[in-house]
């Protein structure tokens, strides 16, 4: 009895083209974003999935709701599953960070397993907070298949996470908006990885 569990980030916003980091502002999807997630929602159709999971954030609840409404069935939003808090670089963009707040930017960039700043989230941090998440979707929904929609950040994480690699490698996973990429648990709880 396999479990599978499609991964994917949300639609594409304004800031993602604006380059601005969105953090846990309350952005929605851009219109292409929309209709990155219809795209979606039929490209999914018929594969059984039963619920999906999301992120609280505007841009992830939407993305979820348009699959949703799609696949007729119900989404169910998880802290979990939101943005890395970075709250200080909320709604500014990649310059605006770099000429603010000095070196965090590249070390971001440079070093993203050593990043840390006071009062704010490491990678490693939302790392175990999504893995404990999924664990629990994979423990509860066993021979069952479910969407799950975050961030860049969040689904990079998981990804290594599930690839068995070091967060030294976050840079080197491509995320995509929309992007679908799919785990697959086995009966003997043995992990196949589809990006």
């Amino acid at each position: 009895m396999k479990t599978t569990v499609y991964l994917i980030r949300h639609g594409l916003t304004a800031a993602n083209k604006k380059d601005v980091f969105a953090g846990r502002t309350q952005e929605p999807l851009h219109p292409e974003g929309v209709d990155q997630l219809a795209k979606v929602g039929e490209r999914l159709g018929g594969r059984g999935i039963s619920k999906i999971f999301c992120g609280p954030l505007a841009r992830t609840r939407q993305s979820a709701g348009i699959v949703g409404e799609l696949l007729g069935v119900p989404v169910a939003a998880d802290e979990a599953l939101t943005e890395i808090s970075i709250p200080h670089w909320d709604g500014l963009t990649k310059e605006a960070i770099r000429a603010r707040f000095g070196p965090e930017y590249p070390t971001w960039l440079a070093d993203p397993a050593g990043f840390y700043v006071a009062g704010c989230e490491t990678i490693a941090e939302v790392q175990g907070r999504a893995v404990a998440c999924l664990e629990t979707i994979f423990s509860a929904y066993p021979g069952q298949s479910l969407l799950v929609v975050s961030h860049l950040i969040v689904v990079r994480a998981l990804l290594l996470h599930y690839l068995g690699r070091s967060i030294a490698d976050f840079r080197t996973i491509k995320v995509g908006n929309a992007q679908v990429a799919t785990l697959v648990r086995n009966e003997s709880g043995g992990m196949e990885v589809k990006l």
